[in-house]
């Protein structure tokens, strides 16, 4: 990283030497824990055995006696009995102007040059009995917090982790078309702190175990930045 003290300031302006600054931001953990849905066992298992061929819509009303939040309930066409749908719903604020002090030193700078090194992940801990599906991560303003909002932004996914599985090394997160772009966006804007989101459904169907455990995962964005 290049010296924030060195070369000729004048009017105010930061030295033309800075170029590179080092923005790998500390880690974000994120948790699924299935107590989070309180699901209720003799509920849910009920939900699930319904059949739903002549009245759809018993699945909606049965799944809010199933669990009491972030859940819904459908009919499956191909079974003709409910599915309970648990959202995983995650989010991490990242607010640069704390997290690295230094940038402080160009407040008059409105945006900066961003290049985003890498974005990993790793799964430390996962008592799951059940897999997560494909996870999808956004980024977006501060003020929203959940990854159905329009204003939050795909960036990329995390493949599916098996039941009870964990990463022996960091993972790249698979970027979408967009992905780095989106980041970079947010980021230029440093004085502005926005959200990181892990979004994804764990569908339970019929034979299917309701989940129980946790995972424990990290997400690790390294990047650098130019004037």
């Amino acid at each position: 990283m290049a010296s924030l003290g060195t070369g000729p300031v004048g009017c105010g302006l930061i030295s033309s030497d800075v170029t590179n600054f080092d923005l790998t931001l500390p880690d974000k953990n994120f948790t699924i824990d299935a107590n989070g849905w309180q699901v209720n066992q003799q509920q849910a298992n009920v939900l699930l055995s319904t059949n739903c061929s002549s009245q759809p819509t018993v699945c909606a009303s049965a799944a809010m006696q199933a669990c009491q939040m972030g859940c819904s309930g459908s009919c499956n066409a191909s079974t003709q009995t409910c599915d309970l749908s648990l959202d995983v719903s995650l989010y991490r604020p990242i607010d640069l102007i704390t997290e690295k002090p230094e940038l402080k030193s160009i407040n008059d700078e409105p945006v900066i040059k961003v290049t985003v090194d890498s974005v990993t992940y790793e799964v430390t801990a996962n008592t799951l009995n059940v897999a997560t599906p494909e996870m999808k991560v956004y980024v977006a303003p501060m003020s929203v917090m959940n990854p159905k909002d329009p204003l939050a932004k795909e960036i990329g996914t995390i493949a599916a982790v098996p039941a009870g599985t964990t990463t022996t090394a960091p993972q790249n997160i698979a970027f979408n078309a967009n992905g780095k772009a989106e980041l970079v966006n947010i980021m230029s804007t440093f004085k502005t702190p926005f959200n990181v989101l892990v979004g994804s459904t764990i569908v339970v169907r019929n034979g299917t175990p309701v989940p129980q455990g946790k995972l424990d995962a990290v997400v690790h964005i390294k990047a650098h930045a130019g004037l």
